[in-house]
């Protein structure tokens, strides 16, 4: 039986690699041999499946910012609708990556409208103010939605979709990282160091507008507290000319490393982070967190003006229970001053940390028991035909 995955950028590809892993374990048991076929990135084709083209580099978020992505990800969009027309897959499965996702599976809906498609990690429409039409369309070509948070689950239920919480694939993940003891040694941190991890970016674009007002926090952070050391991990090794440079520039105690981030995360004392699926990380490690974003100016103000969008949150800790958790600087707010206050409080009022890290623990009530890709897995196969 052959399975098709579709999806984009790096969060992308680690949750699909953590689903094609799911599948096939499930697939064994069951008796069943299946064949995965994808768009993604490395880590799926580490865990088994065919790339038809690897996605992970070319995603973005914003209006101005998707503009140098559009013809390579119509190029891949169209080669990937040539190969399924050639070579039918027996169901389809689509991970986020909204507007790529649901031309293929419009296609699909098209040529081949009796193969089950399956919306595993929806593009988050329930949080946004205005999203309504891509609600429908989600609705639309989906025969089955898995939903990772207990409000998208509600808010596709209320509208008619067929869908069902699994819970959030990272608390599988989780089980792999090493505790912050064995994270720490690793990297040879000493004791009385504090680490603090800077996570800027895994798009092109975040470096542009992320990276800079991050370093400089980390800049004033660094003269306020001696023993500070900055870790950043690389979400893809083609930013590690642009990191190491602007560490030079801004003469940051800093190590930058590839492949390790899990020992990053689990060895520090505090992050400051883009918003993005790492704070979920963060939060199941107990680290205390600051996170920003911020998008060209111009695409902002539009959004904000002109389409009249607004959203209650936007990292997804505080999506996971609909109230604030972590702290949040999103566009104009996203300064220097507010990073360094948070991520200073943070490191010295032991009383802020533990409020955090018990506002965690309300969070990991959410966020669904250990085995969450395996149901998802066990949903998805279900939907293939004589199975």
């Amino acid at each position: 039986m052959r399975i098709f995955i579709s999806t984009g950028e790096v969060s992308g590809d680690l949750q699909g690699s953590l689903l094609v892993t799911a599948l096939q374990r499930q697939a064994l048991a069951a008796g069943l041999e299946i064949e995965i076929v994808a768009l993604g990135g490395d880590k799926m084709a580490a865990a088994g499946a065919n790339l038809l083209a690897n996605t992970s580099g070319i995603g973005s978020f914003g209006l101005l910012e998707a503009l140098p992505f559009v013809l390579p990800t119509l190029q891949i969009q169209r080669r990937a609708i040539a190969y399924l027309k050639q070579n039918p897959p027996d169901l389809v499965v689509l991970i986020d990556y909204m507007g790529p996702n649901l031309g293929i599976g419009n296609s699909i809906r098209r040529y081949f409208p009796k193969i089950p498609i399956v919306y595993y990690i929806a593009p988050q429409v329930w949080v946004s103010s205005i999203n309504l039409g891509n609600t429908s369309r989600i609705a639309n070509v989906s025969d089955k939605l898995l939903a990772i948070f207990p409000e998208e689950t509600r808010y596709f239920k209320e509208r008619g979709v067929n869908v069902t919480w699994v819970g959030h694939p990272l608390v599988d993940r989780m089980e792999n990282f090493p505790s912050r003891d064995a994270a720490r040694a690793k990297l040879g941190i000493e004791d009385d160091a504090i680490a603090v991890a800077l996570l800027p970016a895994s798009r092109h674009q975040e470096l542009k507008y992320l990276l800079p007002v991050m370093f400089e926090a980390a800049q004033e952070i660094q003269a306020k507290l001696p023993l500070v050391h900055f870790w950043i991990p690389l979400s893809l090794e083609i930013y590690r000319e642009k990191i190491e440079k602007e560490i030079q520039r801004y003469c940051l105690r800093a190590t930058v490393v590839s492949s390790q981030q899990q020992e990053v995360l689990a060895a520090a004392d505090l992050a400051i982070t883009k918003c993005g699926t790492v704070n979920l990380e963060l939060a199941l490690l107990n680290v205390p967190q600051v996170v920003l974003y911020r998008l060209n100016p111009f695409t902002y103000w539009v959004g904000r003006k002109i389409l009249k969008i607004s959203f209650p949150f936007a990292s997804p800790v505080n999506l996971m229970v609909m109230k604030q958790i972590v702290p949040e600087f999103i566009q104009e707010q996203a300064t220097k001053e507010n990073i360094v206050q948070t991520a200073v409080e943070f490191l010295l009022n032991k009383e802020r940390k533990q409020e955090i890290q018990g506002d965690y623990q309300q969070m990991q009530q959410c966020i669904g028991e250990l085995g969450v890709c395996d149901r998802a897995a066990q949903e998805i196969l279900q939907m293939l035909p004589n199975f």
